[in-house]
Formats: C-alpha cells, sequence, structure tokens
C-alpha cells in the first residue's frame, strides 16, 4: 500500500503549519486512512527552531477538539524533504518563494499552496501571528485540508 507523505510550510513552523499537520491528522483519522499517509511541517525560517506551537494556536486546536502533540519542536525545511515527501504544502506566496531557495527547482510539481486543494489557487492562509485571527486561519487550514482528502481519496 501507498503511503502519501506531506510536508506543510509557513514561516515559522509554530502556527500555520502545525495547525494544518494536525488538523489533517485528525481527518485522515476521523475517514479511517491514517495508515495511508505520513504527515509532517517544518518553517521556512530558523526563528522558531525548537520552539512549540505557539499558545494561541494550540488554544484554536483544543477549542476545536483536534488533538495535537504540545511537545513537538518547530523544525526548518531541508533540501532532502522535496525528496522525502510527496507533497509540499505552503500558507502563502512568502513561503513558495523561501522553500525555492532551500529546495531549488520543483521538477515533479510536489509544491503548492494549501487553499489550491479548495479551489482557490492563488490565496493564501492569513498568518495569525500578526492578524491574531487563529479561528480563520483554522478555518482557512481546515477547508483546505478537507479539500486535499477528497482529491486524495475522492471522499
Amino acid at each position: 500500500m501507498e503511503v502519501t507523505k506531506i510536508l506543510f510550510i509557513c514561516h515559522g513552523n509554530i502556527c500555520r503549519s502545525p495547525m494544518a499537520e494536525f488538523i489533517m491528522k485528525a481527518l485522515v483519522e476521523a475517514h479511517g486512512v491514517a495508515h495511508r499517509f505520513e504527515i509532517a511541517s517544518a518553517a521556512v525560517s530558523d526563528e522558531e527552531r525548537g520552539n512549540p506551537i505557539y499558545p494561541p494556536a494550540q488554544r484554536c486546536l483544543r477549542q476545536h477538539g483536534v488533538p495535537f502533540d504540545a511537545h513537538r519542536a518547530a523544525r526548518r525545511v531541508v533540501p532532502a524533504d522535496y525528496a522525502h515527501y510527496d507533497h509540499l504544502v505552503c500558507m502563502d506566496q512568502s513561503n513558495l518563494r523561501l522553500l525555492r531557495w532551500i529546495i531549488g527547482d520543483d521538477p515533479e510539481d510536489k509544491v503548492r499552496l494549501l487553499m489550491s486543494f479548495a479551489g482557490r489557487p492563488h490565496a493564501s492562509v492569513a498568518d495569525p501571528w500578526y492578524t491574531d485571527d487563529f479561528e480563520q486561519a483554522f478555518q482557512d487550514i481546515l477547508l483546505g485540508c478537507e479539500g486535499m482528502l477528497k482529491t486524495f481519496y475522492l471522499l
């Protein structure tokens, strides 16, 4: 059985990408297909390396009943991630640009914006670090993750 490997990417790996990681893990678990996925998250910067999920992001996940690992540590994308993962899913255009500096070209067309899976190919998930709107980020991420699941499994 083939496993689909997804890496969610944002700027610091403490808000949007770990939210996406744990939202997607909850969705695949709820649909009984968790064994068919490997899901993780990373950053395009080193600014937050080693830090846990930002407390307001943790609160938002808790409010929605999404389980998460409060001890997971932020990490930066490395070039080897391109070979390992099937999909490198960014939250915004800035993440896309910075990711290209890290991994180089995308000959296998693995890199996409999360919202493209929700039918909004150029839309971004606004960074709640700046907007302080973790609920809106959660809803956008959920929409994108549901779209991914439909894309991969036609649920």
